[in-house]
């Protein structure tokens, strides 16, 4: 009995010299729709599936495949005579090569301007149904849902019609590829339903490219990107030149990221090292930004990441050469920067939007087998929303300059610290386990600088000894979540000091 393959695809890359090899390897094609048209074009011998089912598409095409024709074509065991028996007793051939990817839902979901009756409309049945028989039963069938895997098909299906293993493996990214595809459909069902915390959590992501290694050369690690996700992340990012990207390049450029699309009035410039902001500046240009958060930290910038909110000019270009840094990230690099900055053979360029998708909404976070899901911290102040609690005020300047480290201590391993002045951060202390020994750091990196500038804690002060200590530095003015039950301490601490205090009943803990 002459073999046979269906071929029903949305993709139709490389199709036609697909099913040429499988021509010349003797198998009579089965094909429908658009497929079919494209095949007869080419002029193959391809029957439309009608002519196997003795049944007509119906319902706009909704109902084509769905057929026992069909069904039992793929499914029938080949080494199990009752099923062979039950095909000959209805005159049924089976089916040996099943090649099909479905309609392109991503594709449309991802149209700014999709409608729900689109979305449904490309939520594809007769292809997963077909794709999940043939996998089922892959001792016997050959099933292909990616066209890269076409050559390689050819070249097994011509060596005796290819080994068990193969189609197992095949099989494998098949369901690989239904359960993606049905993960988007749960995830777009749960946003427009609008429903907050579902009874199963089903993330997708595609690969993006494998890692050297993870945070440490002894573990393995690959880097993925989350369906839909538009706008700034470096899984969208473009990399214009330098070495592949690390697992920690990885993280320290996504913590970067967040921290510079905090801003978006004015040109600003992030350095960062092990996830945490050692300098932050904003300034009248994307130069004046970079040499403010250079200022801030010129030790801890070595060898780490900097992000820029605007295109890097020539003369930021200068100064980014000048030291060693594994990343710069920004929107776009002039021709002119690229040639400067090029020179340097190790140094990673990435280019990304910084338009933020309003659509990623939730942060997940990996435990010993489970995930933590929650909402990404956009919490945010501006003036108005600040309680004073002091009984100085703080002025419209170190007003500013609260709210401008208010944005960059949100981004500090807690308990956080952040010391600015002006548009610039001058010391961070990150990660500790007191608040105090947070504090002592920033104090230490901003040294004398600190005299006269702001402080910005992510959580309330349970004592009141951040603030004597802020007071020794010369801090004028803070600002803290508040909602201690000994915030009246702290109070107090401040009024003794004449250091104004404000409270943004809003905390930014970052573990």
């Amino acid at each position: 009995m002459k073999k046979r393959a269906l071929l029903s695809v949305s993709d139709k890359t490389n199709l036609v010299p697909f099913a040429e090899g499988l021509d010349k390897l003797g198998y009579e094609l089965i094909s429908t729709g658009g497929t079919l048209k494209k095949l007869k074009e080419a002029g193959l011998p391809a029957l439309p599936v009608s002519a196997v089912t003795n049944f007509e598409e119906i319902l706009d095409g909704r109902v084509k495949t769905l057929h026992p024709y069909i069904h039992a074509g793929l499914l029938a065991r080949r080494d199990e005579e009752s099923h062979i028996a039950q095909l000959e007793e209805r005159d049924i051939a089976p089916i040996d090569v099943v090649v099909v990817n479905l309609y392109p839902f991503k594709e449309t979901i991802a149209k700014e301007d999709v409608t729900e009756a689109d979305a449904i409309e490309n939520i594809d049945i007769g292809g997963p149904t077909m794709l999940r028989a043939a996998s089922k039963n892959f001792r016997d069938v050959t099933v292909v849902v990616d066209p890269s895997d076409y050559d390689s098909v050819l070249e097994e299906l011509d060596n005796n019609g290819g080994s068990a293993e193969f189609r197992k493996n095949l099989a494998a990214k098949v369901f690989r590829h239904t359960a993606n595809y049905d993960a988007m459909i749960a995830d777009y069902f749960v946003n427009i339903t609008e429903e907050e915390d579902p009874e199963t959590f089903t993330p997708t992501f595609e690969k993006v490219q494998s890692l050297r290694y993870g945070e440490n050369p002894h573990q393995k690690a690959a880097f993925y990107k989350e369906g839909n996700v538009k706008g700034a992340s470096i899984a969208n990012a473009k990399q214009l030149h330098g070495k592949e990207l690390s697992y920690n390049n990885i993280q320290d450029a996504n913590a970067a990221l967040e921290v510079v699309l905090e801003f978006t009035e004015k040109p600003a410039a992030v350095a960062v090292k092990l996830m945490n902001p050692c300098g932050v500046g904003i300034g009248e240009s994307v130069v004046d930004a970079y040499q403010k958060a250079y200022e801030a930290d010129p030790v801890s910038i070595f060898g780490g990441i900097v992000a820029l909110n605007r295109e890097v000019d020539e003369a930021t270009a200068n100064l980014l050469k000048d030291i060693f840094l594994e990343i710069v990230i920004a929107p776009s690099f002039s021709e002119k920067a690229l040639e400067i900055l090029t020179v340097k053979p190790n140094i990673r360029l990435l280019e990304t939007p910084m338009e933020v998708d309003e659509t990623d909404t939730k942060k997940v976070v990996s435990v010993i087998g489970g995930l933590l899901v929650q909402d990404r911290d956009n919490g945010s102040v501006t003036a108005n929303d600040l309680e004073v609690v002091t009984d100085r005020k703080p002025d419209a300047k170190e007003t500013e300059e609260l709210l401008f480290s208010w944005k960059v201590v949100k981004h500090v391993k807690s308990n956080a610290i952040v010391v600015a002045k002006g548009d610039q951060t001058l010391g961070v202390g990150a990660g500790q386990m007191n608040r105090v020994g947070a504090a002592g750091i920033a104090f230490e990196q901003a040294g004398d600088n600190a005299n006269g500038a702001v402080l910005a804690s992510d959580a309330f002060f349970p004592m009141p000894d951040t603030v004597e200590n802020a007071a020794k530095a010369g801090i004028k003015a803070i600002i803290q979540p508040g909602g201690s039950k000994r915030d009246q301490d702290s109070i107090d601490e401040c009024n003794k000091h004449g250091i104004a205090m404000v409270f943004t009943k809003m905390r930014h803990f970052k573990h």
